[in-house]
């Protein structure tokens, strides 16, 4: 029986854990939690840090894995193709293309050379350097970690309110592993995602996915429907744009979740990631709302299969993730009336009757999701937002 190293075991990794079982891979799930939801599903656990490199090649060499994966987490996708690289094994993207493609400094930088449109930015390594960059910048500007996902540390910044600068740069800087953060020029306009996957250098768009996102200062990522309800020529401009950066950072097979911003000026990258979408984007909406199985695509590629990519079905799918106000949640309702409205094919909760929550600040924050479907995008994002109204969180 193959062996294969699944890099995370949290609750998004749980599909490709439960994939390269069918399979039939015996499967070693990798992850600093020992409590992780994924660690059932899999063969054994080891209690290692996904971005530990080191640790991860010397388990590599004691347990000799035929393959080394990981599935929607950023950070993980360094690791797996230094390891890969140093054990002589294919990679699906090298390792100075994984840099490009989860630190966002590289990544701009990168951008920048391959002439890929992207915001104006500053790459920050100290207050010093903040405070100088702050008072060139317009009245509204973004500050985000150069090395964290999942909207972790990312704010707007509106210079007309009264903000003490430290305290911006003391938040932005406890999300980065390095210390290194970015000031970004505040795009407006609808922001999408791109899913896609590339074959042997080609990249093949699936769908584009609208997003919807909190109010500023934070952009938390409360909903996704599917397919982008935009105009065909803005379409084909996301299109465009994703090809670029998906080429810019070398990504030769595999998936590619790319962000993009649909502004006055046009589309810009926002920010582009050499694996599967994360949100249950993937795993769930796309196919749904195309018939395509970007994982099962993933272990084709993996397994030396052919890759099944093109969509065979188009209909909407959408999801909404429930939130709550602040407080310790002392029950949350409606939810077996919501899981059999029309539409709705799946209604899940992270959070525990008793659990402090809060506004979101980033993805952790969110109580729960609302998955459904319908005949287009707007059925889909209707339903979806129909039975979210029904699910009520109260805390005390």
């Amino acid at each position: 029986m193959k062996k294969i190293f699944i890099l995370g075991a949290s609750m998004l990794q749980i599909p490709a854990i439960k994939k390269a079982k069918e399979k039939g891979l015996y499967v070693y799930v990798l992850d600093y939690d020992s409590k992780a939801m994924g660690i059932p599903f899999a063969d054994e656990f080891l209690c290692i840090s996904t971005i530990d490199k080191q640790a991860v090649y010397d388990a590599a060499l004691k347990y000799q894995p035929d393959y080394i994966i990981t599935s929607t987490s950023d950070m993980p996708v360094q690791t797996v193709s230094w390891v890969n690289e140093k054990l002589g094994k294919n990679t699906d993207i090298s390792y100075e293309g994984a840099i490009c493609a989860t630190n966002k400094a590289a990544m701009r930088q990168r951008m920048k050379q391959c002439g890929v449109p992207i915001p104006e930015f500053h790459i920050i390594y100290s207050f010093a350097d903040f405070k100088e960059v702050v008072e060139t910048m317009p009245d509204k500007f973004i500050v985000k970690p150069s090395d964290n996902a999942a909207s972790r540390g990312v704010m707007l910044v509106d210079k007309t309110k009264s903000t003490s600068y430290e305290d911006l740069y003391n938040y932005c800087c406890g999300y980065s592993r390095k210390g290194e953060i970015l000031i970004e020029e505040f795009m407006t306009g609808p922001e999408v995602s791109v899913e896609s996957y590339t074959v042997e250098g080609v990249p093949h768009i699936i769908t584009i996915t609208d997003k919807l996102l909190t109010k500023a200062p934070f952009f938390v990522e409360l909903g996704h429907t599917e397919p982008s309800r935009l105009p065909d020529d803005i379409i084909e401009e996301i299109k465009s744009v994703t090809i670029s950066a998906i080429c810019a950072i070398g990504m030769m097979n595999g998936p590619n979740h790319t962000e993009l911003k649909v502004t006055p000026e046009g589309v810009k990258l926002v920010e582009i990631a050499a694996r599967l979408g994360g949100d249950f984007i993937t795993s769930r909406l796309v196919p749904l709302s195309t018939g395509v199985d970007m994982i099962e695509c993933s272990f084709s590629t993996l397994l030396g299969e052919h890759v099944h990519y093109i969509p065979s079905i188009n209909q909407g799918s959408a999801i909404r993730f429930i939130q709550g106000e602040e407080g310790v949640i002392s029950a949350i309702e409606g939810v077996e009336k919501v899981e059999n409205m029309p539409g709705v094919v799946e209604v899940k909760l992270y959070k525990k009757i008793g659990e402090q929550i809060q506004k979101p600040k980033n993805s952790s924050d969110r109580v729960g999701h609302i998955i459904a479907v319908g005949i287009n995008a707007d059925e889909a994002a209707k339903l979806s937002e129909g039975a979210l109204e029904g699910i009520k969180v109260i805390v005390n």
